[in-house]
């Protein structure tokens, strides 16, 4: 990781955590792990017939539930989503962590990620993340996952990625995708992130939510403003909300063009996708966004 000559005082490091989390990639721990692979792809079936209904009437305008919490020591955020691609299909765009670094890094605040060999043979991902889109990448924060493929058959996949700490204060980063077959042409998602954060750490994201962050929201209603509109969620679970929108639709983005010379038009699918949601997700103009990855492509070339 990056480091200033002059380190800033620990009130503005908590303050700058805090920033970092609205953007961050925030991996997670996940909820459906299950003793073996037909037991956990017979969980994810029964899930998504449990939430029919939702998925059927999702106000996202597809079968997509979002859905997050805070928990004792941190934040956790869950997207279920059918798509319309073949499990096989999504097997074969998303085993890989050369793969996962395309997808991650269609996120705006994601400027560089590179594979290597770990420690006994395992595969590391390091993800490198700044603030604001804006700012240099020498300024980025380093998030080093355990790449994992623990689940493959044609009809289950479960691909997780784990880092054990995180900048200032933050630790246990988990995320986690699972996905089952629904038939020939359909599958079911279950995206799942979550990370832990000491007290330091959770004071000063609120700090900030209650302050300089006080405008952004999340996607849960929670009851109506005074002019009727809906009134969405804040703070902590309207953070990690956002988060997991923004990644679902990296994932969609991906899926949508896999291919190894798609990189502006994931680009500018998965921007058209968050600008359907301006109140939740929009930071950036279209001309900007293509610009800072056409930058970190040149720089770092295609394989990253």
């Amino acid at each position: 990781m990056s480091s200033s000559p002059h380190p800033p005082a620990p009130w503005t490091r908590t303050l700058a955590v805090a920033a970092l989390l609205l953007f961050v990639a925030c991996p997670m721990r996940s909820s459906f792990a299950a003793p073996t692979e037909n037991s956990s792809a017979e969980a994810l079936r029964a899930t998504h017939q449990r939430l029919s209904d939702k998925l059927n009437r999702s106000s996202f305008g597809r079968p997509v539930q979002l859905d997050s919490m805070e928990t004792a020591d941190g934040l956790q955020g869950d997207v279920h989503a059918v798509v319309e691609h073949p499990l096989a299909e999504i097997g074969a765009a998303l085993k890989g962590s050369a793969h996962w670094c395309e997808v991650l890094t269609l996120h705006v605040n994601n400027r560089r990620c590179s594979v290597a060999s770990g420690p006994q043979g395992r595969e590391m991902l390091t993800l490198y993340v700044v603030r604001r889109y804006d700012k240099p990448i020498d300024q980025a924060f380093e998030l080093p996952f355990v790449y994992r493929v623990s689940s493959s058959s044609p009809d289950h996949l479960l691909v997780e990625l784990s880092a054990e700490s995180g900048p200032l204060g933050t630790s246990n980063y988990r995320v986690t995708l699972e996905a089952v077959a629904l038939d020939e042409r359909k599958s079911f998602l279950h995206f799942s992130y979550s990370y832990d954060h000491n007290t330091m750490v959770r004071l000063g994201t609120m700090a900030y939510l209650a302050t300089f962050g006080s405008d952004k929201v999340g996607f849960t209603v929670v009851g109506k403003t005074p002019e009727g509109q809906p009134d969405y969620i804040r703070g902590l679970r309207g953070l990690v909300e956002r988060n997991a929108m923004r990644y679902f639709l990296t994932l969609d983005a991906y899926l949508s063009a896999p291919g190894p010379d798609q990189a502006e038009r994931r680009q500018r699918r998965w921007f058209a996708a968050a600008e359907q949601y301006p109140r939740q997700l929009h930071e950036i103009d279209l001309d900007t966004y293509l610009a800072l990855k056409r930058e970190d492509r040149q720089r770092d070339g295609p394989a990253r």
